[in-house]
């Protein structure tokens, strides 16, 4: 596939990745400092995939949000043009897929071939890739045909200088952009010495560019020995890790700057894009290192907050604006979202304030199964539920239709299972139908349900086939929508 992208890999200063320090502050720093690419941390390609894209108006970020909430990737305008992806994955489609999820928002993807830790290799991923060269073509060749932005991929050197090179031309054949390779073997630790004469002859032995990796311990302390360590090794470009995760202005031309200003300029970017705060408190750890144990340090070690963050480093004052201007604009956004919401009002649609509350009804027992067992009764065809998402909270709301009309609640929820309930309880309060609660006395469908089991039970003494009585058992069991979610218009 053409790639258009203005990324180049050659003559660049780039912010490895780095599990837990590569997140959104880290690389708006480093190119902040000077770096030309930056690479976010290793995400796994499984975790990726239960992701959903959530455009975060306060923020002005691109989420991919989990299931659980959780923010597993965050990215801005920024730095659209400049960071690549790096994902963690032993599978060619769910890599594509993946890819495919986050292209937009990316300048390239990447595919770790290069990490020792168990939770990289004990899926296949990572290192462990080095002994499979059919499964690297596999991956980089259905990426590189599949999507239009460059792919890169990240190895460590093999046991024998021909054996690594060997592989490199093979990965080259793939169509990737660039090759970034860390000097050392995979049982190698930082304190080993990085192999500066493998990585030379991997650059004098392709046409692509080698990105040269692992010169933190031995070459680079300041601004100019990263050309000495991209000298050493003939490289295109060079990547650096730890040298920048202790000091990311490592990147400057001008020099280091003092710790004190790069934690407070990490600070603000933290705060700026809702960093969580024990990610925040980590990065900082690894830039104090023997400073740890100072009062500031343990100022930093005991915080359970960004706002205590903040109070460590004297910049109280400005946790306290930036905060309250978020608030503002998220006040601002929940005026202009209700008004939207007050213009798309849909007059047929029979509303009614209710939550699902799940410690109100019996185990196994809702709101929504006891609408479908009414349809059924009534001969009316199965509900019909709607669920759209708001795109500022992540909020969802749901519309069911029973007999040609539509109920829903006006209050909206956070999970789509949740709304579908409320709409559910919204219809059936409005037809005077039971809707299942502990309080409304003898439930039908659990007394249906214990007939269902004695019968399974005679059944089972007489030795009778099982499979029909749990075909009858799937009747009143609670029917979910596929329909997909759809997001609100903005």
């Amino acid at each position: 596939m053409t790639v258009h992208t203005p990324l180049g890999f050659r003559g660049k200063r780039i912010l490895a990745p780095m599990v837990r320090v590569g997140t959104l502050p880290m690389r708006l720093l480093a190119l902040d400092y000077g770096a030309d690419i930056v690479y976010c941390e290793e995400l796994i390609d499984i975790k990726m995939l239960q992701c959903k894209r959530v455009i975060n108006e306060v923020l002005e970020t691109v989420d991919f949000v989990a299931p659980n909430e959780r923010i597993v990737f965050r990215t801005c305008e920024r730095e659209r043009h400049r960071v690549v992806f790096q994902m963690g994955s032993a599978d060619a489609e769910r890599a594509l897929a993946v890819a495919k999820l986050v292209e937009s928002d990316v300048a390239g993807i990447d595919i770790n071939m290069g990490c020792p830790k168990e939770y990289s290799t004990k899926g296949g991923m990572g290192a462990a890739l080095l002994s499979d060269p059919d499964k690297i073509e596999s991956i980089l060749t259905t990426l590189v045909k599949g999507i239009c932005k460059p792919v890169t991929c990240k190895i460590r050197i093999l046991p024998s200088v021909e054996d690594t090179v060997n592989l490199v031309k093979r990965i080259e054949k793939t169509g990737i952009a660039a090759i970034a390779v860390h000097g050392r073997k995979k049982e190698e630790r930082p304190q080993h010495p990085v192999h500066c004469d493998v990585i030379k002859a991997i650059s004098e032995a392709v046409s692509i560019p080698v990105i040269a990796n692992g010169g933190s311990h031995d070459f680079i302390k300041e601004y100019t020995d990263i050309e000495t360590f991209q000298k050493a090794t003939a490289a295109s470009s060079v990547m650096i890790a730890r040298a920048a995760m202790w000091n990311p202005s490592i990147f400057r031309k001008e020099g280091l700057l003092p710790l004190k200003e790069v934690m407070q300029d990490y600070i603000k970017y933290a705060v700026r894009y809702d960093n969580h705060y024990t990610n925040t408190k980590y990065c900082l750890c690894q830039m104090l290192r023997e400073q740890l144990e100072t009062t500031q340090g343990k100022k930093l070690h005991a915080a359970q907050s960004t706002q205590e963050i903040c109070e460590v480093f004297e910049m109280a004052d400005f946790y306290e604006e930036t905060t309250a201007v978020f608030e503002e604009k998220k006040t601002s956004l929940e005026t202009e979202t209700q008004d939207e919401d007050d213009q798309m009002e849909d007059p047929d649609v029979i509303k009614m304030a209710v939550r699902f509350d799940k410690r109100e009804y019996p185990p196994q027992i809702t709101p929504k199964m006891y609408l479908l067992e009414w349809c059924r009764k009534e001969k009316h065809p199965q509900p019909v539920y709607e669920t759209v998402q708001r795109p500022l909270d992540r909020l969802f709301c749901s519309v069911v239709t029973v007999a040609e009309q539509k109920y829903s609640s006006s209050l909206w929820d956070k999970s789509k299972k949740l709304a579908e309930q409320a709409a559910a309880i919204a219809c059936l309060r409005t037809l005077g139908v039971p809707e299942g609660k502990l309080c409304e006395g003898e439930n039908h469908l659990i007394n249906k349900r214990k007939r269902e089991d004695r019968e399974r039970l005679n059944n089972r003494d007489h030795g009778e086939d099982l499979a029909e009585p749990s075909r009858k058992k799937a009747n009143f069991i609670e029917e979910t929508s596929d329909i997909n979610v759809p997001k609100m218009p903005r």
